[in-house]
């Protein structure tokens, strides 16, 4: 119980550090969450820098994947509960929860795409693989990054439970499947967007609405 509760914890903790935040207000002085959309994700970031913004994605991946390698390692076969497979989901759910409430920034963060990436690449790499590619497909056929991330998380439960890797721990699929909600969920403005036909496409210069404005701490 105590190994559990320690890598619920650390990946929390390890999720919630705000990277892009960070590089922006020691490379740029500002706050990124005061431009574009306002999250502090690689997306957001890149418009400030790309460098920053590819170093953020690569930072938030790296925390998710870092969360899960500290789980595997305290994993025991010994008992059903610490299965590999069942606390290095649990560590990725975490991980993600981190970067989506950062107790850092009061709780508020970014999407956890990035996160999960870097999370689920340890988990199930060939399902994150194919989501990869589905991702990519959308993209490029429609242009919008926000629905290519939603198609793309949507679809990862069900790639890992067709491509079997859950370790055939029914609990370790559920944790997955629970971190697609939740990444979702936090992509609620380009929902609405998306819905309205206003969300911006990959290419064109991204300007905030007013209701993302007011969102913004």
């Amino acid at each position: 119980m105590f190994s559990t509760l320690l890598i619920v914890a650390s990946s929390y903790l390890l999720g919630s550090i705000p990277f892009g935040y960070i590089l922006v207000r020691i490379f740029r002085g500002e706050d990124v969450r005061r431009s574009g959309s306002g999250n502090i994700g690689a997306t957001n970031v890149a418009r400030k820098s790309p460098v920053l913004g590819v170093v953020t994605l690569l930072l938030d991946a790296a925390k998710g994947a870092g969360a899960v390698a500290f789980a595997e390692w305290m994993s025991s076969p010994a008992s059903p509960w610490t299965s590999p497979h069942l606390l290095m989901s649990l560590a990725a759910l975490f991980a993600i929860f981190g970067h989506v409430f950062s107790i850092f920034l009061k709780f508020r963060g970014g999407k956890g795409v990035a996160t999960a990436l870097g999370s689920f690449g340890l988990i199930a790499p060939k399902a994150v693989l194919v989501a990869a590619g589905i991702f990519l497909l959308v993209v490029l056929i429609s242009r919008y990054v926000s629905l290519g991330s939603i198609i793309a998380v949507a679809s990862f439960p069900v790639l890992a439970w067709m491509l079997h890797e859950y370790g055939n721990a029914p609990g370790a699929l559920a944790l997955m499947s629970l971190s697609s909600p939740l990444i979702i969920v936090k992509h609620h403005a380009n929902i609405r967007r998306l819905l309205a036909g206003t969300e911006n496409r990959l290419g064109t210069k991204r300007s905030a609405s007013p209701s993302e404005r007011s969102e913004k701490p």
